[in-house]
């Protein structure tokens, strides 16, 4: 067996045994009461965009290929970081030693109490403070090399089946229904426009029945973006992501396991 099936009937076998220990039926899921949003877009987001390097030619400060870090840090900051906007501010090293605890922590652990949690002080909210403090918020988030080499991102090169697509789609909502965001890699390769994640953090159904989930899209720091799950075909589409034409896409859930 080739290398690269090897690698395939690896990813599938680790999705059969990976992810929620039951999944309920697509049909049983939609039913269920969709949850609040789970993070709020503008608050809990970051206020600078991952930069495109074809849009910025020549910029000698961009700040691109960093998507995954973003959508990653969006959730550790969810999960492990509380704001006191009336607490003193303190000096830029200060906040760059504090991201960095926030960001040591694996982003499927579970959240801590506020009690335990790293203190930004000065700031009520992630987009408030990056948008003050972005030089320290850059600086303190890891680098994005390993992110670039993951070990699951080779997945975006085979066309992955319909139901594990599905299975994908069923475990987000799930996930939203329990009020915890989904990162997900998303990509219509072998077209070359997009290889990026987003952050699932809300969805409902269109007057069909597909599935909208809306996105932060870490490209697009001003508006949410839009992911559609098609029922009928089971594919999900990208309805309105920065950059990227409407279509079809794949998509699959990011940092949910230590081994994915």
């Amino acid at each position: 067996m080739r290398a690269s099936s090897r690698l395939f009937v690896l990813a599938v076998l680790l999705t059969a045994v990976s992810g929620c220990a039951s999944v309920a039926p697509m049909d049983v899921v939609v039913q269920r009461p969709a949850a609040p949003a789970s993070i709020r877009f503008g608050v809990d987001t970051f206020a600078f965009p991952n930069e495109s390097r074809s849009n910025n030619p020549g910029k000698p400060d961009l700040y691109a290929n960093y998507c995954f870090v973003m959508a990653r840090g969006v959730t550790q900051f969810q999960r492990f970081a509380r704001f006191d906007e009336a607490a003193p501010r303190v000096a830029p090293e200060e906040y760059v030693a504090r991201i960095k605890q926030v960001v040591s922590h694996s982003p499927w652990e579970e959240p801590r109490p506020a009690a335990d949690r790293v203190v930004i002080p000065g700031y009520a909210s992630l987009y408030e403070f990056s948008r003050a403090q972005e030089a320290a918020v850059k600086e303190g988030m890891v680098g994005r090399f390993w992110t670039l080499v993951h070990w699951t991102n080779w997945r975006v090169v085979f066309p992955f089946p319909r139901w594990h697509q599905e299975r994908v789609a069923r475990e987000a909502m799930t996930e939203l229904q329990g009020g915890r965001p989904v990162q997900l890699l998303v990509t219509n390769f072998p077209t070359w426009e997009l290889n990026h994640t987003v952050v699932a953090y809300a969805y409902g159904l269109d007057p069909v029945g597909n599935v909208l989930f809306t996105v932060y899209d870490p490209n697009d720091p001003h508006e949410p973006g839009r992911v559609t799950f098609d029922r009928v075909e089971r594919r999900f589409e990208a309805s309105r992501l920065y950059d990227t034409h409407p279509g079809p896409i794949r998509a699959f859930r990011m940092y949910y396991w230590a081994l994915l």
